[in-house]
């Protein structure tokens, strides 16, 4: 699918927001613009946090990882954390290679070093590496969700790209609401496109998301919804946790697609438009799909 003027889109809208985030579980860069690649946007999820097994961690057992907050430069990612002097890192630079687990993928990974390695054990209190993935590993996402065709991803869950909506996020805001809890920020699902001008789970029902870029279409095709383990419930601000966002969710997210699990958001692949510049703003169309 290629985007046309001429054609007819059941759904128009534009890019509201851009998140990179560049250590999977912790805080998202915010972009006005990012470098589509075929593993998602450029450095999303190109570092993780691991144990000393090479075991991933998240946020799901050390929420403090909310508050570590990278900043992306031109030649290097600098981290700071409450209490913690800033650790910079240059951004193409690794030590040794290794190996990491990230849920039953085993995959092969360099190591940034005992200095990455002190500052994130001491912050988050117990032994931790960071690691680096590497660009000559090929992972791919389960071909029983997109339907044979190879996607490639870095540290991610499974998927390249995680797309939702304002809209959805304001009707999970109207819900919490009117149980007498205060909105939260697109922020806690931590996706990559946020599409505005269209309905709410918009995401959910279209076959294929065209979004004009300068020099071409891009087109990412939803093919998992994403189930939701406790992170939503954790505020990035405080990194505190407390349940109201996950049992709203409960109340009307369950999907069969899925087992009934909940979720929120849609797991994306990349059909076409590799190396074209995602900006905020560009036009996004898409047509229902019908099962």
């Amino acid at each position: 699918m290629t985007w046309d003027p001429e054609a007819d889109f059941d759904v128009q809208g534009t890019v509201a927001r851009l998140f990179v985030h560049p250590i999977k579980s912790c805080a998202a860069v915010e972009v006005q613009e990012a470098v589509l690649t075929d593993t998602g946007l450029d450095l999303d999820r190109a570092w993780m946090v691991v144990d000393p097994e090479g075991m991933f961690v998240s946020q799901r057992e050390l929420p403090r990882m909310a508050l570590i907050r990278p900043q992306l430069k031109t030649y290097e990612m600098v981290l700071r954390a409450p209490g913690m002097l800033a650790l910079h890192l240059a951004i193409d630079g690794v030590e040794g290679p290794c190996t990491a687990q990230v849920w039953k993928d085993t995959v092969k990974a360099y190591d940034m070093g005992n200095l990455a390695a002190q500052w994130f054990s001491d912050f988050l209190g117990r032994p931790l590496r960071l690691v680096r993935f590497d660009p000559e590993q090929r992972r791919l996402s389960s071909l029983q969700w997109t339907s044979g065709l190879e996607a490639p991803n870095q540290f991610s869950d499974g998927f390249p790209v995680l797309v939702c909506s304002e809209a959805s996020v304001d009707e999970l805001n109207q819900r919490l609401g009117q149980a007498g809890h205060a909105p939260v920020g697109v922020e806690r699902f931590r996706a990559n496109v946020v599409l505005a001008g269209v309905e709410s789970f918009d995401e959910d029902r279209l076959e294929d998301i065209v979004i004009r870029a300068d020099d071409g279409a891009v087109v990412l095709r939803p093919v998992k919804p994403c189930t939701r383990c406790p992170i939503p419930d954790i505020d990035p601000a405080t990194a505190s946790s407390s349940p109201e966002v996950g049992d709203t969710l409960r109340t009307f997210r369950r999907d069969e697609r899925v087992g009934g699990g909940i979720t929120f958001g849609m797991n994306a692949i990349v059909i076409e438009g590799a190396e074209r510049v995602l900006r905020v703003g560009q036009v996004v169309q898409g047509r229902y799909r019908f099962d």
